[in-house]
């Protein structure tokens, strides 16, 4: 979705609307859990990308349409005009017994980690995800890069991790190596002090790892579900 965004055009509605209702960019930050920069980086269109739960957010604090915001309408309108229809949806749900909404709780959003060649996963703690609560995790991660395409974890995809220093061999782990950070498939041998970290894509190799360098690899945690924008 960030993708097909005019980033320029949207920040432009970020402002006009933030402008019009007398609120400042750190007011605004401050509503949203960002920080008056980012709002910034938002309105003059230099951010490389808006998730969409932040722009939801925003939606909401600005009380505008999140079509309209995301520049897919020229109708301003409010958001509860917008959230009518969730509620006709979830009424409708109701009626149903193999159906049933979900309940949202936020997640912190750590920046990137590869699937690839290892990359540094800078912490972002101004970004939350919003997602189901039966999700059992302590963050999320976006992945960048192809190499886990084959357990269908595609580039831009939100990976949430539950935090644990070991996982099971062939489950798949958030591992930092040095100050970098990748997504790899685990699996440890103890009696030769050996770990490989395994791509789900052939045309990357094993990472391994033995004796010494063991102590330059730290298992962040398991990955438990991803999110995938249609």
């Amino acid at each position: 979705m960030n993708s097909n965004l005019n980033l320029i055009e949207v920040g432009k509605r970020i402002k006009t609307r933030r402008e019009q209702i007398g609120l400042t960019q750190e007011e605004l930050g401050n509503l949203l859990w960002l920080n008056k920069s980012t709002i910034q980086r938002y309105e003059t269109g230099k951010i490389s990308k808006i998730k969409l739960p932040v722009l939801h957010a925003m939606a909401k604090q600005l009380n505008v349409n999140p079509d309209w915001l995301s520049a897919k309408t020229d109708n301003m309108g409010s958001f509860e005009e917008k959230y009518e229809s969730y509620k006709d949806t979830a009424s409708f749900i109701d009626s149903y017994d193999n159906l049933s909404p979900i309940h949202l709780k936020k997640f912190p959003m750590l920046g990137e980690i590869a699937c690839g060649e290892p990359i540094w996963a800078d912490e972002d703690k101004e970004h939350y995800v919003m997602a189901g609560m039966d999700i059992k995790a302590d963050f999320c991660l976006t992945a960048k890069g192809d190499s886990m395409v084959n357990a269908r974890i595609n580039d831009g995809d939100i990976v949430f991790i539950r935090q644990q220093p070991i996982v099971e061999n062939g489950e798949i782990a958030a591992v930092i190596i040095g100050n970098e950070a990748t997504l790899k498939r685990w699996y440890f041998y103890k009696e030769e002090s050996k770990l490989m970290l395994v791509a789900e894509n052939p045309k990357y190799p094993p990472l391994v790892y033995m004796n010494e360098e063991l102590e330059t690899v730290r298992c962040l945690g398991k990955a438990v579900y991803f999110m995938s924008a249609l």
